[in-house]
Order: structure tokens, then C-alpha cells, then sequence
């Protein structure tokens, strides 16, 4: 049996490894935790040169991207809106989520929110590469996140038969 102890780190591609790990101690206060590079691939052995660098996300989480220049140019999936792929980091409370968009928008990032998801609230930018990045902050409570875990399952199949929004948790979204 499998059973996961937690994301040992999630990979994304960067246009520059330089200007990502700055933009990234800049901005959200992550400091860059080592860098790997290669002139092959280790795991397919192809001579494609790449820098992988490591940035700390905080409680030993790892945020890691790849420059890899001989490639085309970065895009992103067109056929998916660019508000489903994204990264979704915790800060701790409401507070830190208002005082990490003030701190964002003075340093020229471009910023939306707060949007009230009802058990959290999150706000949401672009980094220099074009990923979207949230920042969440839980605002629910046990209870109502209880609530919402037991009626997922639920909600999972009935949306895999009408591919409409189910109504279990409606309550979520008449919340202030």
C-alpha cells in the first residue's frame, strides 16, 4: 500500500532562474534552497541543459522550477483559462492575507482580491513567467469545514452525471 507523507516539491517551468529566484525572495519572502544543474537529463539521459532551482515554501515545502533554454518558448495550456492553473499558498489568517496584498501592490505586482470562497479567502497575481499564484487564508470553521468533507463524495458523483453544480454545500456561497 502507498501512502504519501507529504509533496516532497512541485515543479514548474521558469523563462529565467535568476529573475525567478529574485522575483520570489522579493516578492513573497522565499529564499532559494539549493539549485541543481545538469547539461543531461538524469532521467532520459537527453543532452538537454537545464537549471532546477528550489525555493522554500515554508514548514520544509518546496516550490521548484526549471529554466531549460534550448526549448521553445514557454506558453501555457490555451485550451484551459488561466484562472484554473495556479499555485495556492497559506498564509496564516486574514490579516496576513490583507497585509501580503498591501506588500505586493507596493511592489508593483498587480493584485486581485480579496474573493470570499467561503471557507477561505484568497487574493491572486501573476509571477514573471506568467503563473498564477493565490494566496489563502482559511477563514472557516471546523465544523464547516466537516461539513463541507462529508458531503464530497456526494458531490462528486452527482456532478460526474449532470456536469452542473451540486447544491450540498450551497451555504458556502451565501456567506459574506
Amino acid at each position: 500500500m502507498i501512502k504519501i507523507e507529504k509533496i516532497h516539491h512541485v515543479a514548474y517551468r521558469c523563462k529565467d532562474a535568476k529573475e525567478t529566484t529574485d522575483w520570489y525572495k522579493d516578492k513573497l519572502n522565499m529564499d532559494l534552497v539549493l539549485a541543481i544543474a545538469e547539461d543531461e537529463v538524469p532521467s532520459t539521459k537527453a543532452p538537454d541543459p537545464y537549471m532546477h532551482i528550489f525555493l522554500d515554501a515554508g514548514n520544509d515545502n518546496v516550490l521548484a522550477f526549471f529554466e531549460i533554454p534550448n526549448s521553445p518558448e514557454m506558453g501555457r495550456d490555451e485550451n484551459t483559462p488561466e484562472w484554473v492553473q495556479h499555485l495556492a499558498l497559506r498564509v496564516e489568517n486574514l490579516e496576513a492575507l490583507l497585509s501580503a496584498k498591501a506588500t505586493l501592490q507596493s511592489k508593483g505586482v498587480d493584485v486581485l482580491g480579496p474573493v470570499n470562497h467561503g471557507v477561505f479567502k484568497s487574493i491572486y497575481f501573476f509571477d514573471p513567467n506568467g503563473h498564477r499564484l493565490e494566496l489563502a487564508a482559511n477563514t472557516g470553521t471546523p465544523e464547516q469545514f466537516k461539513q463541507l468533507n462529508q458531503v464530497g463524495s456526494a458531490m462528486i458523483e452527482e456532478w460526474s452525471k449532470t456536469k452542473r453544480a451540486p447544491r450540498h454545500a450551497a451555504w458556502l456561497h451565501q456567506q459574506d
